[in-house]
């Protein structure tokens, strides 16, 4: 008797919805926005808001682990517990059925990083109230007892205000340190997220590198470390090159206010770099330049 091997169906991780079809009742998707690992965002109509929301959703192998649904809880109540104009507002969550999910709302705009990818570097001008809108959100996060640990240019949609996003492993400060793994984007993590266990814990002061990486990649078009190697033998210093170099230096361009806030924000040790309220602080003088403004001009007729 001949025995056939028993051939695994892999899990499906994509919910490969169509226009129009519902996620939940009243719920309809129009696209697929994005997505990572554990989770995929759409853009939907919500019939009881009666407006476009994005959905952040949870991928369908991922939705019987408990670990994701524990993540997917916090990231509700993080979200539930705040509210500041430079921070995306959750409207409504579905922890449980077939597909879990956060409804979030939808700002209209583009990631920094999509337009530093399509465009280069921002105007000067325009980075001083970047900075100034992401030091706010990120001085309101610390007075709340929370950290974002995640701050990079593809987490910042440019609107009017910007918004921050991607509350996922944002965590309170107790938890963040007494975190002892590597936590955030290898690029933008300030060293204590890259080698937590040195003895630094995790703090408001790890957001304000990842604002001075942010900053850094808006001015010059790049990280300010580079990017780090992949390579699962990879030391310490290769994969996560901040550890033992210096930022890149930025263009002497670049107005000397900005340059020493960004450097001051990507300094080594936490205790010297600035908190989030100072960087904005430090950047006051920028502000009130006036700002370049393209206008439609109504021809006389």
């Amino acid at each position: 008797m001949t025995v056939m091997p028993i051939t695994e169906v892999p899990a499906k991780t994509g919910w490969d919805f169509a226009e129009g079809q519902e996620i939940v009742p009243g719920r309809h998707v129009h696209r697929l926005l994005g997505g990572g690992w554990h989770y995929e965002a759409y853009v939907a109509f919500d019939d009881a808001l009666h407006y476009p929301v994005v959905v952040k959703a949870l991928r369908p192998d991922r939705v019987t682990d408990p670990s994701a649904l524990r993540g997917l809880r916090h990231e509700a109540e993080t979200l539930g517990s705040i509210s500041h104009p430079v921070i995306a507002r959750l409207l409504d969550a579905e922890l449980a059925g077939e597909c879990p999910h956060l409804v979030l709302e939808l700002v209209e705009g583009p990631r920094l990083s999509t337009l530093i990818r399509r465009f280069g570097p921002l105007a000067v001008d325009q980075v001083a109230p970047l900075a100034a809108e992401l030091g706010a959100a990120l001085h309101y996060l610390h007075g709340r007892g929370l950290v974002h640990l995640d701050v990079k240019p593809k987490n910042v949609i440019m609107a009017g205000p910007p918004r921050l996003i991607d509350f996922s492993i944002a965590r309170t400060l107790e938890r963040a340190a007494a975190t002892n793994a590597p936590v955030g984007t290898d690029a933008y993590m300030a060293p204590e997220q890259c080698d937590p266990q040195d003895g630094v814990p995790m703090q408001p002061a790890s957001d304000v590198w990842g604002l001075g990486a942010t900053l850094h990649e808006a001015i010059a078009g790049e990280p300010p470390f580079g990017r780090g190697s992949d390579d699962p033998d990879a030391t310490p210093g290769e994969r996560w090159p901040q550890l033992v170099r210096d930022p890149d230096p930025l263009s002497t361009d670049v107005p000397a206010a900005l340059a020493v806030t960004v450097r001051a924000c990507l300094e080594r040790s936490p205790s010297d770099r600035p908190t989030a309220a100072a960087a904005g602080a430090a950047l006051e003088p920028l502000l009130r330049r006036p700002r370049r403004l393209v206008l439609n001009r109504l021809r006389p007729r």
